[in-house]
């Protein structure tokens, strides 16, 4: 028998409460356009739901110049983690999806596993700043 807190309420999808009440988050305030902006390790996590899909996402930085960097990364990151790098109008950013209808453990594990690639990334556009670019060749991958 379904919970009764996995109902829709606030104009949310059964899969995003479903996502905040097994992660225990604590606030439940959706943004104007019906998403969450979640507040993980000091970093905002947006949180939808798009075309059957729960998507979560993660901006990493609005510096064009270190695309090039991370782009070099994201070959051998993609054979360890299912987070995606990608790139829009003016960010470079982190996204990774379920099905909406994922039970309770695979949206815990997604939003896990999404959590450890933010840092990763994080990490990786933190120590941009810190040290000098490098000229990277055409086919590096890296873990």
């Amino acid at each position: 028998m379904p919970d009764i807190a996995t109902k829709r309420t606030y104009g949310r999808s059964n899969a995003t409460e479903r996502l905040l009440s097994a992660i225990g988050y604590p606030e439940r305030m959706p943004n104007a356009d019906g998403s969450f902006t979640l507040r993980v390790d000091g970093r905002d996590v947006l949180v939808k739901e798009a075309a059957g899909r729960l998507v979560l996402s993660h901006a990493l930085t609005e510096d064009g110049s270190i695309v090039p960097t991370l782009a070099a990364y994201a070959a051998g990151r993609m054979l360890r983690e299912a987070a995606t790098l990608a790139h829009g109008r003016n960010s470079t950013f982190l996204w990774q999806d379920a099905p909406v209808d994922a039970d309770d453990r695979a949206l815990v594990k997604l939003f896990e596993t999404f959590a450890d690639s933010c840092d990763w990334w994080r990490a990786r556009v933190d120590e941009w700043g810190k040290v000098d670019a490098v000229e990277i060749s055409e086919a590096v991958i890296r873990p």
